[in-house]
């Protein structure tokens, strides 16, 4: 099929769910058009995902890559305590996936995250490039006017936070790079869920790096109830997002390395293969776990868990003048941005 037939196929599949009242219009026309609410606030982000760069086709599968695209700016709207509504989707493949079924699965998975959460494909395009798939992800949220949750408010005092485990992925990557691969996918596919609770720890680790779950649930939360000060998605590593989130907010921040929540998983792998877990927390990208912080007197209306996600306090907002630092039993250091940066070097 050419371009056209596949736009169409795809406005096939969103024209299949139930249509949402506020979309006015949706894929088929220059852009898409969906009602303002008075008192409600647009949050919009974008992410690029480049073959080569952010994923490697060969050590991954399409709709685990479909399921990623989507989550990756569904944690970043979840950062700002907002609830995803829209997503276009633009993607540039090469002519031998263009005539594989790669974008069938790719599309698959985008749309069972998409589900999940309610978040209509509104549009987006489909380009041919020369060898690599390269990938546009716009998602658009909604919440009340003046609830967004921004990296520039942390106060001294104030609590830090971290959403579920931080180095999951992290350990996932340095495992693909080690020869790792999911040899199952077919197979737990097919399974229950209390079937898929049985993946070995490396399953585990690989689909933390290649399917990873957006915190929507603790977004909502934080946003609604106002409870963050600031917050910021932990994409790069923690070392380098707490230093975006501090310098947006002008100050520094204490951090107690025996309380950054480290899956038991990842110290067991490590240990095996000579890693350091407290590395890949602090420097690790892609956990996509919420950072956030509150004020002390509010840290104690946090829930344990929201969606089955744990919530861990991990250290305190310091003057700017204190600088970011981590202390580890009688030894602190000065904790530098180490994570992801793609012109690095």
């Amino acid at each position: 099929m050419n371009e056209f037939d596949f736009i169409k196929k795809i406005r096939r599949l969103t024209q299949e769910r139930a249509a949402a009242p506020d979309l006015v219009r949706g894929i088929g026309d220059d852009a898409a058009v969906v009602k303002s609410f008075l008192g409600s606030d647009v949050v919009v982000s974008t992410d690029l995902l480049v073959e080569d760069v952010d994923f490697r086709r060969d050590t991954t599968y399409a709709n685990l890559l479909g399921h990623k695209t989507l989550a990756v700016s569904l944690s970043d709207i979840a950062a700002m305590g907002a609830r995803p509504r829209w997503a276009l989707l633009s993607v540039g493949v090469p002519n031998d996936v263009w005539e594989s079924e790669f974008l069938e699965r790719f599309y698959a998975g985008f749309f069972q995250l998409a589900r999940r959460y309610s978040v209509g494909l509104i549009g987006g395009d489909v380009s041919r490039t020369p060898d690599k798939i390269v990938i546009d992800s716009i998602v658009i949220g909604e919440c009340l006017s003046e609830h967004e949750i921004y990296r520039s408010g942390a106060e001294p005092g104030d609590q830090i936070f971290v959403t579920g485990f931080l180095g999951d992925a992290s350990a996932g990557l340095r495992l693909i790079e080690r020869g790792a691969r999911l040899h199952s996918l077919a197979k737990r596919q097919s399974a229950s869920s209390a079937e898929q609770e049985d993946e070995t720890p490396i399953e585990h680790l690989l689909l933390r790096q290649l399917q990873p779950e957006p915190r929507v649930g603790w977004g909502l939360f934080l946003g609604d109830q106002q409870l963050a000060t600031a917050m910021i998605d932990i994409s790069d590593g923690l070392s380098s997002d707490l230093n975006h989130l501090c310098t947006e907010s002008n100050v520094g921040a204490l951090i107690n390395a025996a309380s950054i929540p480290i899956d038991p998983v990842v110290r067991e792998l490590s240990g095996r293969r000579a890693l350091d877990p407290l590395m890949l927390a602090l420097h690790g990208g892609e956990d996509f776990e919420l950072l956030f912080t509150v004020k002390p007197e509010n840290a104690g209306k946090l829930p344990n868990r929201v969606d089955g996600v744990q919530v861990t306090r991990i250290g305190e907002i310091t003057d700017v003048a204190s600088g970011v630092n981590i202390v580890e039993g009688f030894r602190s250091w000065i904790l530098e941005p180490a994570g992801w940066e793609h012109f690095k070097g």
